[in-house]
């Protein structure tokens, strides 16, 4: 495991990164290998360490289940074999619809190397699950077998009975992971199928007995093709899905092995493996550099006990490296640390923004630095990150990752440039590097159009996200050009909400917003303006939004009807009045709550800080702090 000291300036960290780019090309690092030939590689030098480690329950007493890297690559072999004898290949993928598993780990190796792998959130509705199926041109979906309060082969089968390219299902039996009663059972308490499945069922285990696992069946192309097609967060329709290149995947896990893990790493993974920093950031990368990667129970953090039990685990398994996000950031700081944690660290979070308080708190009752880092889908992951062993700054996402540049536009929709703004000067973040499939990052055509702003021969993808660069050089985030409402760091389009809403024959107008919740970060908020003559009461509403909003992180948490809602010129809704009144609220309702005297003057939105509201009242300072400071946006005295 690395050191975590500070033991460098900023200005030797920044040299140290431009030594390594002179050091070798990205093509020249990167070209003619795939994740499986680093899994070979890692087989032959740490074929005896422990690589992927399971446990079905959070009691730290309980059954766990590991396997070596040598394990891991057998097993991958077996995987990849099988796909590609079901007849996946290059031009087709491989779907997977999983909990955090062993099981998960050799799937989605095994599909890069056969196929493409399509991981799939398994909280999507079955309609949205079968159009990025097809989307994907899926051949096979993994998936589990149907067990008692687990709906997932049920979800499966109705997703694939919408997509004709799927001919194949491979089921998961979690039965092996129970023990003692529990496994005798949940055979006889096993839910039957109610979907009527018209494609062929293969158990998982079964099938890769019958595959060698000394060899690969196939011949592996060394090409820097599409390896992995990972879809974005929730939108109307079928989700974005984003091309992964070898190259991408490759430098991701070689950035991290580089700057993060050892071959004594062990790295807690509560992450889903659908997720582009699950598989990229922490999985990859523990694999290319031979260290153990853990997962507690199949849900992760939001598997039964698992924050009950979070400091026992990082002692069962001596973990070094905590990924988190503020959401469970916040739950593990309402649970005593009553076990030996010494063996960690540091704490990752790349998810959403970390609010100031709350990170202190963390860090001063864990004792190990919180790093705060960057990344999106479509850069495959890592765009930036505070350094390891040089002073970071609380609230910044960091430093550019080493070959990726990032710019600061301001665009026309068409991704005409407008201005590039110098430090200080927030816009738009704009990117290219190794992991940006450049020109092509989406599967739908349409979807790329305006994605990127031209910068004389060269073309970078407009992020969507608003930031700007301070100084030092360290990159800043201020907020969302695309308005996504970010909920526990899923990606929620607010178009969901408003065209739910707006299919009511009694609504005219609404504004989606995510309003300010010291759990989640943001949760969705919708104001909505009546059809003229029209009554509803707002628990109508939600009610209506409950039953027609498919995604339901999308659901509204609250609902406020408007005379008028605020709108721009040629009409549309305006939003930053609608984020204004949010905080305005939910502020004052802490107030409340808290019982102390204080009130928000304003809002405003300032352009290097966010929202930030204006506080008044006798109440001091630290009341006000113990009261607002697990929320993003920022106040100040009046």
């Amino acid at each position: 495991m690395q050191s975590f000291e500070i033991v460098r300036t900023i200005e030797e960290y920044r040299q140290n990164i431009n030594d390594i780019e002179s050091e070798a090309t990205p093509e020249e690092r990167f070209t003619g290998k795939t994740p499986y030939s680093v899994l070979t590689e890692t087989a032959r030098v740490h074929g005896g360490r422990p690589g992927s480690s399971f446990q079905m329950f959070s009691d730290p007493t309980s059954k766990a289940y590991t396997l070596t890297w040598s394990d891991v690559h057998a097993q991958v072999t077996q995987v990849a074999n099988l796909f590609r004898s079901l007849g996946a290949n290059e031009t087709n993928s491989v779907a997977y619809l999983l909990p955090g598993l062993n099981e998960a780990v050799v799937t989605v190796l095994g599909a890069m190397t056969a196929s493409k792998a399509l991981p799939i959130n398994p909280l999507l509705e079955p309609e949205i699950i079968a159009g990025i199926l097809r989307e994907g041109n899926a051949k096979v979906l993994v998936t589990l077998k149907a067990f008692p309060k687990v709906e997932l082969a049920e979800v499966a089968a109705k997703a694939v009975a919408m997509a004709p390219n799927v001919d194949t299902i491979v089921e998961i039996d979690l039965l092996p992971n129970l023990t003692g009663l529990k496994r005798l059972i949940v055979p006889l308490i096993r839910p039957k199928m109610k979907t009527e499945r018209q494609v062929q069922v293969l158990d998982f285990h079964k099938e890769l007995a019958r595959q060698p696992k000394d060899r690969l069946t196939f011949e592996e192309s060394t090409e820097d093709r599409v390896c992995g097609l990972f879809h974005t967060g929730g939108t109307t329709g079928v989700p974005k899905l984003v091309r992964h290149r070898n190259s991408g995947a490759l430098y991701n896990a070689w950035t991290n092995a580089t700057f993060v893990f050892s071959e004594d790493a062990t790295a807690l993974c509560p992450l889903p493996l659908f997720h582009v920093m699950g598989v990229y950031a922490i999985l990859m990368p523990v694999m290319m550099a031979g260290g153990h990667m853990v997962q507690v129970t199949p849900a992760g953090y939001r598997g039964d006990g698992v924050f009950d039990n979070i400091w026992k685990v990082i002692e069962r398994w001596n973990v070094n490296f905590l990924v988190t996000v503020p959401t469970a950031a916040a739950m593990k700081l309402n649970v005593p640390i009553d076990a030996d944690i010494s063996s960690l660290k540091v704490a990752c979070s790349g998810s959403a923004p970390f609010p100031t308080h709350l990170f202190n708190r963390f860090q001063e009752a864990v004792g190990v630095p919180i790093l705060e880092g960057y990344g999106m889908t479509e850069a495959t992951c890592m765009i930036s990150g505070n350094p390891f062993d040089a002073p970071r700054k609380i609230g910044s996402v960091g430093m550019p990752t080493p070959y990726t540049r990032v710019m600061i536009l301001s665009c026309q929709e068409d991704g005409t440039v407008i201005q590039e703004h110098a430090a200080g000067s927030a816009g738009e973040i704009c990117i290219k590097g190794p992991g940006v499939a450049t020109g092509d990052t989406y599967t739908q055509g349409d979807m790329n159009v305006g994605q990127y702003a031209k910068l004389g021969n060269e073309l970078f993808l407009r992020t969507g996200d608003l930031g700007y660069f301070d100084d030092d050089g360290f990159l800043w985030i201020t907020g969302r050009a695309k308005d996504l409402i970010l909920r526990g760091g899923h990606n929620i389009d607010p178009l969901l909400v408003e065209e739910a809403l707006a299919s009511n024959d009694k609504v005219s107008f609404v504004g989606a917003i995510g309003q300010p919740d010291k759990t989640a970060g943001e949760v969705p908020a919708a104001y909505v303006e009546l059809v003229a003559g029209a009554s509803a009461t707002a628990d109508e509403l939600l009610e209506y939004a409950a039953e027609h909003i498919q995604e339901h992180g999308a659901v509204p948490k609250y609902i406020e009807i408007m005379e008028e809602l605020p709108k721009t010129a040629v009409g549309k809704v305006f939003k930053p009045a609608l984020r204004k009144s949010a905080v305005k609220r939910i502020f004052e309702a802490e107030f409340a709550e808290a019982g102390i005297d204080a009130s928000v003057e304003r809002v405003e939105d300032i352009k290097k800080r966010g929202l930030v509201a204006y506080v008044s009242g006798n109440a001091t300072d630290a009341e006000i702090m113990d009261t607002l400071g697990d929320f993003v946006p920022q106040w100040e005295r009046s």
